[in-house]
Formats: C-alpha cells, sequence, structure tokens
C-alpha cells in the first residue's frame, strides 16, 4: 500500500507541472498582449490644444515712461522686493513661504494633488490579493450515523485582476490629475506671491504711518509754538479772545489726530505678524519713517506676460484638465475589459491543503458594455464639454484681467508721478506761506485766522504729498505682483518628476517685436533694480 501511494503521489506531481506551466504561460501572453496594445492603443476624447488668445504688441500706458535695460525687460526677478531697499522687507520677506499659513494651506492642497495623480496611476497596473480561510463545520447527524460529522476546510489563493485600458479612459484619467496638479502648483506660486505683495502692502503703509506720525509731531510743535505767540498777544491785550480759542483749538485737532494714528500702525505691525506667521504679541517693529525707494520696474512686453502670472498658468492648467475629463466622459461608450487569474489550493478536511492534488487554478476574461442608461452618458460628454468651454473663458478672462491690471499700475504710476512733482512745489509755497503768515501776524498786519488757513493748507499739502507717495509705492508693488513677480513660469510635470514643463505662450507671442521694460521718472536710483 505505501508503494502505491507513493506513485499516486509521483504521477499526480507530473501532472501539476505542465498545469502550472500552461496556466503560467496562458497568463504571461494575455498579459503581453494587452501591454502590446496598451502602448500603442488610442486614446479617445480630444487632444489638448491651447485656445488662440489675442495679445497686444505693447503696453498703451507706455508712454511718459522712461526705456530701462533692454536685460531687464522680461519682467521682475527673484528677489524682487530688495528693488525697495527696506531692511524690514528683505528680512521678512523670505519667511513668507515658510512660514505663512495660506501659502501651506496652498502647499498641502498641491501634495494632495499629486497623491491623486499616484492614485489615477495606480489603475494602469493589475492588483494583486491572497486569500486564506480556515473553516470548522459541524453537520447534522444522519440516519445512519447519530454522530454529528465535524469537518474542517481551508483554502489558501492567490488572485489578479487587471481592468485593461483599450480605449485610453485611465491615461485621460491621469492626463486629469495631472493637469490638475500642475493648476494646483501654480495656485501655491499666485498664493505665495499675494501674500508677499500683502507684505510689501502692509510695511509700505506701517513705513508711510510712521512718517505721517513724524509730519504730525512736527505740526503739533509748530501750533504749540504760534500758541505761545497768540498767549503773548492775548496777555498784553493786543488781540480779540476768539484768536486764543482758534490757535488753542487748532492744536488740540493736530495732538488728537496724532494719537489716532497709533490705532493704524498697531494694525499695519499685527498685519504684518500674521503674514510671516507669528502671533501680532510676538513681533514689536521699531518706529522709522524712512520711506521705501520706489523701484525701477521691468515691464516686459505684453506677451511675456502669459509666461509669468501663475494665476494665468492656473485658469490654462484648468482648461487642459477640463479637456482630458471629456475624454474620460466619451470611454463610458465603449466596453470595459478585464483579465482576472486565481492560483492557489483548497481541500476539505483542512488536513494536507498544500497538496498538490488539491491545487487550483482559472484565468478568464471579462466584458462589459452598457446598452441603455437613459442618456446618462451622452449627459457626461456634454456636461464635460461645457466645463471645458467654461475653463476657455475663464483663461481667456483671466489673461484679459491680468493687462488691465498692468495698464492700470502703469497708468497710476505715471499720473501720479506727474501729480507728486506738483504737489512737491505746492508743499514748498505752502510752508513758506504759512512762516510769512505768521510773521505778518507777529506785525499786526493781519488777523489769526489768515495764520489759522495758512497753517492748514500747509499740512494738508504735506499729507496729500505724502499720501501720494504712498500710492505710488502700492502701485509699484502691485505692478511687480500683476507681472508675475519673481516667479519663472516652470511647472513640474507629475507623470516625469524629473521634467519641468514650461507653462508659457510663446506661439502666440511671436508677434511682439519689441522688448521695452520702464521705470519711474528718475526718481528712483539706477542701482535700484531687483537683482535677478
Amino acid at each position: 500500500m505505501k508503494t502505491i501511494h507513493r506513485q499516486g503521489r509521483r504521477k499526480a506531481s507530473l501532472e501539476f507541472v505542465p498545469r502550472v506551466r500552461v496556466a503560467g504561460r496562458l497568463l504571461s501572453l494575455a498579459l503581453a498582449a494587452s501591454f502590446t496594445f496598451l502602448v500603442s492603443g488610442c486614446m479617445v476624447g480630444p487632444d489638448y490644444h491651447r485656445p488662440q488668445v489675442a495679445v497686444p504688441t505693447q503696453w498703451k500706458e507706455l508712454p511718459g515712461w522712461t526705456q530701462a535695460e533692454p536685460e531687464a525687460a522680461e519682467g521682475p526677478k527673484g528677489e524682487w522686493w530688495t528693488g525697495f531697499q527696506d531692511p524690514l522687507l528683505d528680512e521678512l520677506e523670505p519667511l513668507v513661504a515658510i512660514s505663512n499659513q495660506t501659502v501651506r494651506q496652498s502647499y498641502a492642497n498641491y501634495q494632495q494633488a499629486l497623491a491623486e495623480v499616484r492614485v489615477a496611476r495606480a489603475s494602469l497596473f493589475p492588483t494583486l490579493g491572497v486569500t486564506g480561510s480556515a473553516t470548522r463545520e459541524r453537520a447534522s447527524p444522519t440516519v445512519q450515523s447519530n454522530r454529528a460529522l465535524i469537518v474542517n476546510s481551508g483554502t489558501l489563493e492567490a488572485s489578479v485582476s487587471w481592468e485593461l485600458d483599450f480605449w485610453g479612459k485611465v491615461r485621460r484619467q491621469i492626463e486629469e490629475q495631472s493637469a490638475t496638479a500642475q493648476a494646483s502648483e501654480a495656485t501655491l506660486a499666485n498664493a505665495q506671491l499675494s501674500e508677499q505683495i500683502a507684505l510689501a502692502n502692509a510695511v509700505i503703509d506701517l513705513r508711510v504711518t510712521d512718517a505721517d506720525i513724524d509730519l504730525l509731531t512736527q505740526t503739533v510743535a509748530s501750533y504749540q509754538a504760534a500758541l505761545r505767540v497768540v498767549s503773548n498777544q492775548d496777555s498784553a491785550g493786543t488781540i480779540p479772545p476768539s484768536d486764543l480759542i482758534t490757535a488753542r483749538t487748532q492744536l488740540e485737532n493736530a495732538q488728537a489726530s496724532l494719537i489716532a494714528l497709533g490705532v493704524a500702525r498697531a494694525q499695519y505691525e499685527h498685519a504684518i505678524a500674521v503674514l510671516v506667521g507669528r502671533n501680532p504679541e510676538d513681533m514689536t517693529i521699531p518706529h522709522s519713517a524712512r520711506l521705501p525707494v520706489l523701484p525701477a520696474i521691468p515691464a516686459g512686453v505684453p506677451s511675456t506676460l502669459l509666461q509669468r502670472r501663475p494665476d494665468i498658468a492656473t485658469a490654462e492648467r484648468q482648461m487642459a484638465s477640463a479637456n482630458a475629463s471629456i475624454g474620460v466622459a466619451v470611454a463610458a461608450y465603449y466596453p470595459d475589459i478585464s483579465l482576472s487569474a486565481l492560483d492557489g489550493f483548497t481541500q476539505a478536511p483542512l488536513s494536507g491543503l498544500l497538496h498538490i492534488s488539491n491545487y487550483v487554478w482559472s484565468l478568464g476574461a471579462s466584458a462589459t458594455q452598457t446598452i441603455f442608461d437613459g442618456g446618462a452618458r451622452s449627459a457626461e460628454v456634454a456636461a464635460a464639454r461645457a466645463s471645458y468651454d467654461a475653463a476657455v473663458a475663464n483663461y481667456r478672462g483671466t489673461v484679459l484681467t491680468a493687462f488691465q491690471n498692468v495698464e492700470n499700475d502703469l497708468s497710476g504710476l505715471r499720473i501720479l508721478a506727474q501729480q507728486s512733482e506738483r504737489l512737491d512745489a505746492a508743499v514748498r509755497d505752502s510752508t513758506r506761506g504759512a512762516e510769512i503768515a505768521l510773521n505778518e501776524y507777529e506785525a499786526g498786519t493781519v488777523d489769526y485766522t489768515t495764520v489759522s488757513t495758512a497753517q492748514a493748507t500747509q499740512l494738508s499739502t504735506q499729507q496729500s504729498a505724502l499720501n501720494v507717495q504712498q500710492q505710488r509705492l502700492l502701485d509699484a508693488a502691485a505692478l511687480i505682483g500683476d507681472l508675475g513677480g519673481g516667479w519663472t513660469g516652470g511647472l513640474h510635470d507629475p507623470r516625469h518628476p524629473d521634467r519641468a514643463v514650461e507653462n508659457s505662450a510663446s506661439s502666440q507671442a511671436a508677434a511682439a517685436s519689441a522688448e521695452t521694460a520702464v521705470a519711474p521718472n528718475a526718481t528712483a536710483p539706477a542701482n535700484s533694480t531687483p537683482s535677478p
């Protein structure tokens, strides 16, 4: 009996080997054929082509501006904030990319988008699984036997399933998620730039407030000196009492305005702290009335704006994602084809589970095709096409808004430069007029109303000039932001991490023939151009 048993095992073993080889060859051939088809197969849905947009050849608001260096004509580069020559900006701007919470949120969103790309890519590969089970079962007694039958059984199987991407649905999903990830990357760049511009604005506002505090402090001292003159003449009985009341009221109003500036200064200081990711209580900025320098700003040509603004890159990548989603929707018209294979052991009773005679395998293919869905697939395709059309409109609108922003900034800087020249002359004249009025009052040739009017005109003119300086600096920061700051326009392709896709509209920019950069009218030193 032992000899017969050994021969049976040897025979079963010999039969087992060809079966395994046949199953393995069938599975290998199926996988190889499927992979070959996928590599050379088509992808349903439209391929992406960036829509054309109208690009002006030059800026409308450039007349009246001076020509900057030709090599700076491509726009701001690198650490653009150094052009303001403010040590506080130089210290805090790099912290925005590290500590600002809005930037950190956008970074987390970008990482999530990259993970979604990996999820989509995983659908290209087979799914492997292992199943093991053990069961102990008690059966009811039979007529022949009063004893209950207890049976132990078990299985140990490995399975493979693979949904073949014959029609390119998965590849379109990867394309869609990759474009979404690139849009998220551009959104991250835009968030960082926006927060950096917000920090520059807050620092400018803080510096102007400090300058206004110094101006009002000097004004209060001047009004106090004038009040002493009026008080002396009132004691001598040479003036009406109303002059003393007017001088005192004027001083008190100036003191109240000086106190009110403390509120604005505290708020700007708190805003700066939050922008660099700190608690307001942890930051105290010393008083400094030194205003930032108005930087030289290379505006470049309009065609390069499409390469430099991250919000345009976001809109363009969203458009590419919407285009790929059309292919995903169209793929629903085609059957889903999948392969499956199983290999393992099953046995009842459980003893001897891994015996060769208990070996089982299966190999199969399936195709599923929807015949009728009540128009759901056509509606999905229509929705995807409408989403793409909306993305195209959003892209073109973003481009138009970008051109509008730059033109607004250029016109504002040009007009404010002219206004600043007039106000500088007005400040000189009003200061001289206030001095003359006070001297004439002391000589008794005019009443104090003339003096108070001249002094009020002087203060108003000085504050107007300071406000124009503030607006010029804010417009300069806005222009830098609207030109894309120091962003280079390169986006990483999640499908090929070692490459970077240049998200530019160079094919649309061929009409631009001249590269022009602008700088404010001789108000900034030549060395104030931001370093590359």
